[in-house]
């Protein structure tokens, strides 16, 4: 426990490395409209067990379940609903199944955001010049895949080093979605110096991994997640705040979790004033407004 022996200014450079600066959340958004919605899916395939060394083939084959049919089932459901969303893709993945670009793009309604070279973590590898590399070959390969450079960046499993939010300020991204500080969006600060990153937070509760991720299923059934998500969504409403679900297409990408998923998104459609958007349209709309 390193901890017990720093002085309170010590545990204060820890704790506010990556901090809340400038609060986010407009009085209203575009059109008058009372929630943002960002529906978000982290293309992570087989990029996990790829990086880690872990070639056995349910781990694999599990992974490839999102390129082959996770992936185009959600689609269809976003097509049917006329919603957009972005998608954070490791590198490796765009590699290894590089018609997932293109299937994404050719909505013309998405955005497509940087998460990783191959799923990497960023903590454990705590080397700076190798994750920089690393960052700048993720960037490389996407925007040579889109046509243009992305705007966004995800950290993969969303765990930064201490040198992460610093490169991601550097390469210029608009926006980051790792961090948990808030339900709103907020300017990040890096010991205590604004960033000029727009941060849209990302939360476990609003993530699928942590209730599909066990080979077993982890749940009886996709409709006790979708009570938590459609909880999380009716509490943002009355706030009138950022919605950011993360998904996985192979997990949500199954037949009965994007069953579900739609059953929630036509949920939200009932509402008046649900803005769907990109991440990158929120961000640009909150730079203007503020």
């Amino acid at each position: 426990m390193p901890g017990l022996h720093l002085s309170l200014d010590a545990l204060r450079a820890q704790y506010t490395h990556l901090g809340v600066g400038k609060r986010l959340k407009p009085k209203q958004w575009p059109h008058g409209a009372r929630v943002a919605v960002a529906l978000s899916f982290d293309i992570d395939n087989a990029t996990v067990p790829l990086s880690r060394g872990q070639l056995g083939s349910e781990d694999l084959s599990r992974g490839m379940y999102g390129a082959i049919d996770g992936l185009p089932r959600i689609l269809r459901v976003l097509d049917r609903r006329h919603v957009p969303a972005s998608f954070f893709v490791p590198a490796v993945s765009a590699a290894l199944n590089p018609e997932m670009v293109p299937a994404i793009l050719s909505r013309k309604r998405h955005e497509i955001g940087v998460h990783g070279w191959i799923h990497e973590h960023l903590g454990t590898l705590n080397d700076e010049a190798e994750e920089q590399r690393l960052l700048t070959k993720s960037i490389d390969v996407l925007t040579k895949a889109m046509g243009k450079k992305p705007v966004g960046y995800r950290a993969p499993s969303w765990a930064m080093s201490r040198f992460t939010m610093e490169q991601v300020k550097e390469a210029g991204f608009l926006y980051d979605s790792s961090l948990m500080a808030s339900d709103d969006a907020y300017e990040v600060t890096i010991d205590g110096q604004p960033s000029g990153v727009i941060e849209l937070p990302i939360e476990r509760i609003l993530d699928d991994a942590p209730y599909y991720g066990a080979a077993s299923g982890s749940l009886p059934s996709p409709e006790l997640v979708d009570r938590i998500y459609k909880a999380e969504f009716d509490v943002a409403y009355e706030e009138g705040g950022l919605y950011v679900l993360t998904m996985h297409p192979h997990y949500t990408g199954h037949r009965s979790r994007a069953l579900w998923l739609e059953k929630l998104i036509v949920y939200m459609k009932s509402k008046p004033g649900v803005w769907f958007a990109t991440h990158e349209e929120i961000a640009k709309y909150l730079k203007s407004t503020f």
